[in-house]
């Protein structure tokens, strides 16, 4: 087992708070509701806990499964480069196996599993420069994180290398997802799959079910997502000497509710109505005759009226006539009473899109430019990195703040506090069951106190 550095520890421990933040504010959407239903019809004798449910328990693929859901539900989830949702595939699967597992897990053995999947996720994107681009025909945590789960669930399961590799073949045929889905219902369905799915590998290689262990080296393995794929084996390193990709490259956290690219044109938008309201004195929408928005092309992401929650969060349009009519985005601006307003049909009337040609469609080097125009001004603002992006981190602060925000909705207060202070010494927790009494801690009556099995 590779040290992990305190940068690693420190970055994947607001990897894991985050994704306990949006999941369980995730189990309030009708997505999540409905898995919930659909899973509660399967029983077995190990039951896994459902976040923020105190009463429901199902099989752990099936927890992976809901909690998984409830991360991607509202797109609130984090963000890595080369594109894709890491943390979502992976910590529902580890917490669901970690509860079903004979002997407890320790937080550190959850923390390095949880890196193993991480990791792996990582190292497969960089095999292709395609990756790095925002994803035009799959949606890639169906792909690359279905073989995190699996990667993350065989370590925890402490599988040996030769039933990793099949546990990574049995998860690749599970892999994929078309990006047609994007904008609807179906969508959260993806992270998912690919907690379950990851799991249910590695629980099947554990019995000893075999794939083709060169499922990572071949175009008809994982080569069939990627055109340009292009594996290449790892050094023989020793044992100081591996270096984590997240060390590196840290991961992007969002503090609105809606696919990553929303938040350049958000920023933007807020930023030229500040202009706007500087010079004219109040924000009128009547005066307003065009908004023009300078973004990446990305089809997915080009929503001129939507119609679902869905379609709002992976709006251009939506997203920037939103910061421009309320002065800012929230998680209740994707409302269904917010969309219809006939303001913000209005004004999404009078937008127009362009897409400059040197404007990259990768997270990493896009931006979004707004420009409003009145009868007699043009007032245009343009962001670069928002503030959340990986080269503009969330503090810890923010963060934390955000995760209370949203882990309050669902919990007492001490459910949230816990789970802060669990996540918080993670590398020093005993067991990692005690993470799963926090997240069903709904309200007072199921105070207890479990300090004594935290350190």
């Amino acid at each position: 087992s590779t040290q992990l550095t305190d940068g690693v520890i420190n970055r994947s421990k607001r990897m894991m708070l985050d994704n306990l933040g949006v999941g369980l504010l995730g189990t309030r959407t009708a997505v999540f509701n409905k898995v919930l239903t659909y899973s509660q019809m399967f029983a077995s004798e190990e039951r896994s806990s459902v976040w923020g449910k105190s009463e429901i328990t199902l099989p752990p693929p099936y927890a992976a499964f809901v909690n998984g859901v409830a991360v991607h539900s509202m797109d609130f989830d984090d963000t890595w480069h080369p594109a894709t949702h890491p943390s979502g595939a992976v910590m529902p699967a580890l917490l669901a196996l970690a509860e079903s597992l004979p002997s407890q897990p320790s937080g550190l053995d959850l923390l390095l599993a949880f890196n193993v999947g991480i990791e792996v996720q990582g190292r497969l994107m960089r095999f292709s420069r395609e990756a790095y681009n925002i994803p035009e025909r799959f949606h890639p945590p169906s792909v690359v994180g279905v073989m995190g789960s699996a990667a993350a669930s065989a370590k925890l399961l402490a599988l040996s290398p030769a039933q990793c590799s099949h546990a990574l073949a049995i998860a690749a045929s599970s892999a994929g997802a078309p990006l047609a889905n994007a904008a609807t219902q179906t969508k959260p369905l993806h992270i998912g799959n690919a907690a379950r799915r990851g799991l249910e590998a590695a629980q099947l290689a554990q019995m000893g079910l075999e794939g083709n262990p060169a499922i990572l080296d071949l175009d008809s393995g994982l080569g069939v997502y990627y055109k340009d794929y292009s594996p290449s084996a790892m050094a023989d390193l020793a044992p100081g000497d591996f270096k984590w990709i997240l060390e590196d490259q840290d991961v992007a956290f969002k503090r609105i509710p809606a696919h990553l690219g929303m938040h350049w044109v958000v920023d933007a938008a807020l930023a030229a109505r500040t202009k706007l309201e500087n010079t004219v004195g109040d924000f009128d929408l009547s005066q307003i005759r065009q908004v023009t928005l300078r973004v990446p092309p990305s089809k997915y992401v080009d929503c001129p009226s939507p119609a679902t929650e869905h379609q709002a969060r992976h709006s251009f349009q939506f997203n920037a006539c939103s910061a421009l009519l309320d002065n800012k985005v929230t998680v209740s601006s994707y409302a269904e009473a917010q969309i219809n307003r006939p303001a913000l049909k209005e004004l999404l009337s009078k937008v127009r899109v362009e897409t400059p040609e040197v404007n990259t469609p990768s997270f990493d080097k896009m931006y979004c430019e707004v420009e409003v125009e009145t009868q007699g001004q043009r007032f245009m603002a343009r962001c670069d990195t928002f503030y959340g992006h990986w080269r503009k981190p969330l503090s810890q602060k923010d963060l934390v703040e955000k995760f209370s925000v949203n882990a309050s909705s669902v919990l007492c207060t001490e459910g949230v506090e816990g789970v802060i202070d669990v996540i918080g010494n993670i590398e020093r927790v005993r067991e990692s069951s005690i993470l799963s009494s926090y997240l069903r801690m709904t309200s007072s009556e199921h105070k207890q106190f479990y300090s004594s099995r935290m350190l």
